[in-house]
């Protein structure tokens, strides 16, 4: 699977540990992220990660920042991509689940490393329901 991932500078320490994860398991990685704590604007690594899901150069998206929010809403705004904001591999789970999401938001100050590895895991593992979920998920999306 091809993935995109971007970060600001809260989170270096966790993209590298995904990226790990990722490389280790076969996955091709495209990497929007920074490698340093010094601080940068969310949106320059967000939109990237957002294009690659949205034009289908990239199958999933991983964004990760302070809280999760800003680089979550950014994405968000590219029509093509639902971006969740996940704190526990349950709500990873759900999000892919139930709102078939194509990029997760994790949250660096709220969340360890190894709870971040363990939510993408659950979310590139965890398969789109469809049925009633699918009635939804074309709802969300301006037309």
């Amino acid at each position: 699977m091809i993935i995109s991932i971007g970060n600001d500078h809260a989170g270096p320490e966790y993209k590298k540990a995904i990226v790990k994860y990722l490389e280790v398991n076969e996955h091709i990685v495209i990497n929007h992220g920074t490698d340093t704590f010094e601080s940068v604007d969310y949106p320059d690594f967000g939109h990237p990660v957002a294009y690659d899901v949205e034009s289908g150069k990239a199958e999933l998206g991983i964004v990760i920042c302070g809280s999760g929010n800003g680089i979550a809403m950014t994405a968000n705004k590219h029509q093509g991509v639902r971006a969740a904001l996940c704190w526990t591999k349950e709500i990873a789970q759900l999000a892919r689940e139930h709102n078939d999401a194509n990029v997760i938001s994790i949250p660096a100050r709220f969340t360890s490393i190894e709870q971040a590895v363990e939510m993408v895991h659950t979310f590139l593992t965890t398969a789109f329901e469809g049925g009633r979920h699918d009635r939804r998920v074309q709802k969300i999306a301006c037309k």
